[in-house]
């Protein structure tokens, strides 16, 4: 980690961290088992990585595939204030996802023990698995945002599909966040719709 450039000073967020930088590598590991990627590994990219006073590491990963914990997503809903949706058919959702994608703060001990993920960000796409996809339910745990973790989920999400061949990408957003996706390279549906808006890459 050493040449590595230094990041935003997150202290107030990890406590006792002596050294805050940005690292980008990437791994690949197994797929879990029932999971709708399963046919597919599952890319991790460490946006963030914070070294601790006691020797541990606190890290922010990007990751594509695995299984989602629907309870631990309608948590992260309750943080951003989105209303509750029962929980069956929110893992019904997830599990007719083209593809999720999700931002998890890991925190691994000192003495190497069992590393521990914990969900702070997600979004998922359908897709007729050929032209189109649809992004879905994007959010960070309002705790991370203000770091472009928000604007890494989604680039990083639209990345994998293109790299599957699916071009035609919209994304659904509530009305007043259409901005932030308009930076990152979206348009506005031009009739849009009643409850939020349909973007178009």
């Amino acid at each position: 980690m050493a040449n590595q450039p230094p990041c935003k000073d997150a202290s107030h967020l990890w406590g006792g961290v002596t050294r805050t930088c940005r690292v980008l590598h990437a791994v690949k590991e197994g797929s879990a088992k029932g999971n709708p990627d399963a046919s597919k590994p599952q890319d991790e990219l460490v946006l963030v990585e914070h070294a601790k006073e006691d020797g541990g590491v606190v890290q922010i990963v990007y990751r594509n595939g695995g299984l989602v914990d629907a309870g631990a997503l309608e948590m992260l809903c309750d943080k951003v204030g989105w209303p509750r949706r029962p929980i069956s058919k929110v893992q019904t959702a997830l599990a007719n996802s083209f593809l999720t994608s999700g931002l998890y703060l890991r925190q691994q001990p000192s003495d190497k023990s069992e590393k521990s993920d914990k969900l702070i960000g997600l979004a998922r796409a359908t897709s007729d698995h050929v032209f189109n996809a649809t992004i879905w339910d994007v959010l960070v745990d309002p705790a991370y945002q203000g770091q472009g973790l928000g604007k890494a989920l989604v680039e990083q999400m639209v990345r994998t599909l293109l790299q599957r061949d699916i071009t035609n990408i919209t994304l659904f957003a509530d009305a007043n966040v259409v901005e932030f996706y308009q930076q990152l390279g979206f348009e506005a549906e031009p009739e849009g719709i009643r409850y939020g808006a349909v973007l178009l890459m």
